[in-house]
């Protein structure tokens, strides 16, 4: 039987370079908490293909380590890094989040988005754990996930069909139960989710890379997926939003 494909390797391949629940919007709400300079020291964990790793260098000059635990994205990050010509600022390292291998207070910001929601609880917890020990004193942690409007496991069951990975979103007091194990003191906001929204494409991918993603989703091998996904986003729109967390380790 054929592997299917997991939903942001497929958003991924059709052309969507931002694959966050909150769009740009809620990235950029993140990075605003924290003072970013050429000094700052970044880690994006789960840092696909580089994205927004290379918006902080080219907006501040600041140098990001990024990890992800996939060989394949890491070389497309490496391809779209050389192509700013932006190697000497950025770091990749295959490596898991839940052991990474970098020593205690290392990094002045903890970048980690689209991620935690697709480990079950105990390895959320062991994640945030270790974002923890790598941070700085006074160091933040800035994520971006699924959130549950209200706890429906018929719809988290959807949107594990929809996109073939073994999500577990959390509602708002859930999210801060996680993060309250380590931190003490965190800043939220959250809204609807505008990951497959006209809107919300149109605002991260511009109206070109918007023609382009949605040309390729009609392709015969690709519709069926799209669609699936777009509905689910659509119509379950009171149920699955977006959060953005601040943490910060005092």
């Amino acid at each position: 039987m054929k592997k299917q494909e997991v939903g942001h390797t497929f958003l991924a391949r059709i052309g969507k370079k931002r694959l966050r629940p909150g769009g740009k919007k809620a990235t950029d709400w993140l990075i605003d908490q924290a003072s970013f300079s050429a000094e700052t020291k970044v880690l994006e964990v789960a840092c696909n293909m580089g994205t927004t790793m290379i918006d902080l260098v080219k907006r501040y000059n600041c140098h990001v380590t990024g990890v992800d635990l996939d060989r394949h994205v890491l070389d497309k990050a490496k391809v779209n890094i050389t192509e700013e010509r932006l190697d000497d600022k950025i770091t990749l390292v295959q490596a898991n989040a839940i052991k990474l291998p970098f020593p205690d207070e290392s990094f002045d910001v903890v970048i980690n988005e689209a991620m935690l929601t697709m480990l079950p609880a105990k390895v959320k917890e062991k994640a945030v754990k270790e974002y923890f020990r790598v941070l700085k004193k006074g160091g933040k942690l800035l994520t971006h996930d699924v959130m549950l409007v209200k706890a429906e496991e018929a719809v988290v069951s959807q949107l594990r069909e929809a996109i073939h990975v073994n999500v577990q979103p959390l509602t708002q007091e859930g999210w801060q139960e996680t993060f309250a194990q380590q931190f003490q003191h965190t800043t939220i906001i959250s809204g609807p989710m505008i990951l497959l929204s006209p809107v919300g494409m149109m605002k991260d991918e511009g109206v070109i890379g918007t023609i382009k993603i949605v040309k390729n989703a009609m392709e015969r091998s690709n519709r069926q997926m799209f669609w699936k996904m777009f509905h689910l986003f659509r119509s379950k729109k009171d149920v699955l939003h977006f959060i953005a967390v601040c943490s910060e380790k005092s």
